[in-house]
């Protein structure tokens, strides 16, 4: 994470019409105070409440005035595929003309083109394209992101992806999370030895790069990876000391999101197939199921609904799933409103979700929050309240953006 800003991390917001604290000191979902100010030193959160009961000692911090505007965290997207080469705008027409995406998929488009075009792709080619991603993320108040690997599908490009991430953690004004996904799906030199393919993932990619990553996360859904392969790649992963993830139950219902309630997973992800009792074993094992709207918006698809999770105390949160094939979005107050718009979400559960949740999914329990030693990551509307993000769902609705108490 670069930033360039000379105040070293130090911050005093004064004038917030409405502070969205996420913390459970203050009442309501998202911990509201109001006619607030908050104060930042070294990149952390000090001091949050009513700005007529601001200490003193805090007077010698360099000021921002918001001037009435509202103030939350930083967004969380904790599930994306930023980093890729190739356009499927084609593919894109052909939905829309009617063709299925398995049929796409057939006939070598779909992710097998994303792959083709992320192999030839120089690490170069990668970054630049993948930074201009992220900035515009970050103009929309993403302060942490989720970067999958996973379309190279061997070892020299999963490799090349990965030290991707990596330069763009170092680059850009976001803390960029690395997760290895080379069980994305089977590439086709190995569609008839399977076997063989798993095991090139967990006895070569994994030893070779379980270093440039925190998550292992597999594709466990119908055309992609079994329950069992998915379980070996995952325990695998667990003793590379790779956190487990999964892309669980999105097409058909076939044990992954069990899976990963067996695995404790930190997230399963999708999950628009999964079961009520698959749904109270994620509670039980304190997995975040991650939402994914942008995809059902792109592809037509029927919304998963969040009462059934929330009904069954599952932790939410809502992330872009931003890839160049079923979900190209990037901006996470777009994501907060087709949530409330099309999913039935309340304002507030969709802001929480957005940044607590995500935090959480994450494992980042510092983020996601503005309460006295959270990381200082925050987002100033242009607007007064949070209601604004889908009451004006073009997603122009963020003014200024502070990451780790510097404004970038």
């Amino acid at each position: 994470m670069s930033t360039d800003d000379p105040t070293g991390g130090d911050l005093l917001v004064r004038g917030i019409g409405e502070l969205a604290t996420n913390d459970n000191a203050h009442p309501g979902t998202l911990g509201v105070i109001e006619t607030a100010a908050m104060a930042m030193r070294d990149g952390r959160v000090v001091w949050t409440g009513p700005e007529t009961d601001l200490p003193a000692g805090l007077g010698d911090l360099p000021e921002l005035d918001v001037a009435g505007r509202a103030v939350l965290p930083g967004f969380v997207d904790a599930h994306t595929h930023v980093v890729f080469a190739g356009d499927r705008s084609d593919e894109f027409a052909r939905r829309l003309a009617g063709e299925s995406y398995e049929q796409i998929m057939a006939s070598g488009g779909g992710i097998m083109s994303t792959v083709a075009a992320t192999r030839a792709a120089t690490a170069d080619d990668l970054a630049g394209s993948a930074r201009r991603r992220l900035t515009q993320m970050l103009a929309a108040g993403t302060t942490t992101v989720e970067v999958k690997s996973g379309y190279g599908l061997d070892l020299d490009t999963e490799r090349r992806m990965l030290e991707v991430v990596a330069q763009l953690d170092r680059d850009v004004a976001v803390d960029v999370v690395p997760t290895f996904l080379a069980a994305h799906v089977v590439p086709p030199e190995w569609r008839d030895d399977r076997a063989g393919y798993v095991r090139l993932v967990v006895d070569e990619m994994l030893p070779a790069l379980a270093a440039s990553a925190r998550f292992c996360d597999v594709f466990c859904d119908e055309g992609a990876f079994t329950v069992e392969e998915a379980r070996l790649i995952l325990d695998a992963g667990k003793r590379h000391g790779l956190e487990p993830r999964l892309h669980a139950d999105q097409l058909a219902h076939t044990g992954a999101a069990a899976l990963a309630a067996e695995m404790k997973a930190a997230s399963a992800d999708h999950l628009d197939r999964a079961s009520p009792v698959d749904l109270g074993a994620l509670a039980e094992a304190g997995t975040v199921a991650v939402l994914l709207p942008g995809v059902s918006f792109t592809m037509r698809l029927p919304y998963p609904d969040p009462a059934r999770f929330a009904a069954a105390g599952v932790t939410l949160a809502l992330a872009t799933d931003a890839n160049p094939g079923t979900s190209y979005v990037l901006t996470m107050p777009f994501i907060i409103a087709l949530a409330c718009l099309n999913m039935g979400m309340t304002p507030a559960a969709a802001v929480w979700s957005a940044t607590r949740g995500g935090a959480l999914a994450l494992r980042e329990p510092d983020k996601g929050w503005l309460g006295r030693g959270a990381v200082a990551d925050a987002v100033v509307l242009d607007a007064p309240s949070h209601l604004h993000i889908p009451y004006r769902p073009d997603g122009d609705v963020v003014c200024k953006v502070v990451k780790s108490g510097r404004v970038v």
